[in-house]
C-alpha cells in the first residue's frame, strides 16, 4: 500500500507499466467536475471509474482484496477513512471472479485518513475497507492490471 499527495504520483510510476498512463490522464482530466462513470483508456488492463459513494460505518465496510487489478483510489469531495489489512493475515475468503473481489470477515487493523489532492495505492496483497464517511463521497477509482 501507498498512501501520499497527488503532486508526487509521478515518483511512483516506475512500479507498474501503465502507471505514467494513469498519471497523464490524471493531469490532462478535470477530476471534479467530471461526469460518473467508467472510462476505459486501454481495453481491460486499464480503466477510471468516477463514483459516489454512500456513507458507511467502519462496521458497515467489509474488508476486500483484488487479484488481478491494482486499486488508486482518490477522494474528491470530502475526507474518506480507509480500513487496512495484510491480505496474508485474514482467513481466506470466497472469491467473486466476475467481480474481481473477495470479502473478509476480519476488521482492519489500521484505518487512513484521506483527504482530497492525496491518493491510495492498494495491491492485490492490500485488504482495504474504503469509504468510511459520513457524507456521501465523490471519489475516483483507477483499475490497473497486476
Amino acid at each position: 500500500m501507498i498512501i501520499d499527495r497527488l503532486e508526487n504520483l509521478e515518483k511512483y510510476v516506475s512500479l507498474h507499466p501503465l502507471f505514467a498512463q494513469v498519471l497523464d490522464y490524471l493531469n490532462s482530466t478535470e477530476l471534479e467536475t467530471h461526469e460518473m462513470g467508467v472510462e476505459h483508456l486501454k481495453d481491460k488492463e486499464l480503466f477510471v471509474t468516477f463514483a459516489e459513494a454512500a456513507p458507511k460505518t467502519e462496521e458497515e465496510a467489509p474488508l476486500e482484496t483484488h487479484n488481478r487489478y491494482i486499486d488508486i483510489q482518490i477522494p474528491l469531495s470530502g475526507e474518506e477513512r480507509m480500513g487496512y489489512a495484510c491480505r496474508s493475515d485474514l482467513s481466506p475468503a470466497p472469491y467473486d471472479e466476475e467481480r474481481d473481489i473477495s470479502f473478509y470477515r476480519e476488521r482492519p487493523d489500521t484505518y487512513l485518513c484521506v483527504k482530497p489532492g492525496m491518493f491510495v495505492i492498494f495491491f492485490p496483497e492490500d485488504a482495504h475497507a474504503p469509504a468510511i464517511t459520513s457524507v456521501t463521497l465523490r471519489k475516483v477509482i483507477v483499475k490497473v492490471i497486476v
